[in-house]
């Protein structure tokens, strides 16, 4: 039976996943999420010390929070993550021990990632959206790309399983190597997953009519491999395949073209201490200000509650009022 003050919406939906940005700052300044001089960063009295962000993650776990992912920005800028880390693997709630996963552009985990699996960490998704190093330059506006594979390497050889590679394809960039990704992601035990690129950029550049549809990807994927969908999908956002009869699999976020908003168990804190119900909310609720303020437990508890009470049956995007929410990805932790 579930506690009287678990966290439901309005709409009937669970709350299990929080997303936890730790920073807005980025070491890369990929096409599709930034501009090339960044952004304007949140000011660091701003940022929740950790303390606080801990003090937050406790009271959601005690409240039916089961999963803590750790996002950006790009969360290892943050010099006391394996602390944070560390923190969090340590809270249990209702359900038992709390899962600690971590997004990351790989590029400082050859010097964290046994660190990170030694403090807790439980696994990572790691974002690469290219095989080419020419391409990768171009794309984030940074040489780093050996860093980044060396990175995924130090994730693997500390056993941070399973390892899933978060791909966007770009029409006329890099949409050629679908075939490509997973062939070196099955080789690798590695679990890929395309993403469709969603209005959340930086630069607010994001066409509806240039994006690369799941529809596409899975296209371009079946001319060369056999895919069979998984079932029992429950709240993941990724819809997976059995890739040429198995072991192997391969997911596709499809966010824009066939949302999943329906199953969604997630909520968001922002590194500034804002909670949001959805990536696309353009409402938040202020936690900073009333945990500076001594505010209890209870009274941090209600305002979790607060917010869900106004989520959206879905993000809107199809809607013709839709607006992209102020907050870049980056700003808002994925």
């Amino acid at each position: 039976m579930e506690r009287a003050l678990v966290l439901t919406d309005g709409h009937g939906r669970v709350h299990r996943d929080l997303r936890v940005s730790l920073t807005d700052r980025c070491n890369l300044r990929c096409t599709y999420c930034m501009p090339a001089e960044g952004m304007p960063w949140l000011p660091t009295p701003d940022l929740l010390t950790t303390d606080e962000l801990l003090r937050v993650i406790e009271v959601a776990v005690a409240a039916g929070i089961t999963e803590v992912r750790l996002t950006g920005g790009e969360p290892l800028l943050r010099p006391d993550v394996v602390d944070v880390v560390r923190g969090v693997a340590a809270m249990s709630g209702e359900h038992g021990p709390v899962e600690v996963s971590l997004t990351s552009n790989a590029l400082r985990l050859p010097k964290l990632a046994q660190p990170l699996a030694d403090a807790g960490l439980a696994r990572v998704n790691i974002s690469l959206d290219t095989l080419r190093a020419d391409r990768f330059a171009s794309m984030t506006r940074r040489d780093r790309f050996e860093d980044t594979m060396a990175g995924i390497a130090a994730a693997d050889a500390a056993g941070l399983a399973p390892i899933k590679i978060n791909t966007v394809l770009m029409r006329g960039v890099n949409d050629d190597e679908a075939g490509d990704l997973l062939r070196w992601a099955l080789d690798h035990g590695y679990e890929l997953r395309f993403i469709e690129q969603m209005p959340l950029d930086g630069g607010h550049t994001w066409q509806r009519s240039e994006m690369i549809t799941a529809a596409e990807i899975l296209g371009w994927l079946r001319e060369d491999f056999d895919l069979v969908e998984m079932p029992g999908r429950g709240a993941a956002p990724a819809e997976r395949f059995v890739v040429d009869g198995g072991p192997g699999t391969v997911g596709i976020i499809a966010s824009v073209t066939m949302p999943f908003c329906g199953a969604c168990d997630r909520l968001r804190l922002t590194a500034d201490g804002q909670l949001r119900s959805c990536l696309f909310a353009r409402g938040e609720t202020d936690l900073r200000t009333p945990l500076r303020d001594g505010s209890s437990e209870e009274e941090v508890t209600a305002l979790l509650h607060s917010c869900l009470a106004g989520k959206r049956p879905g993000h809107g995007i199809d809607e013709p009022g839709f607006l992209q929410p102020p907050r870049p990805m980056s700003a808002i932790g994925g």
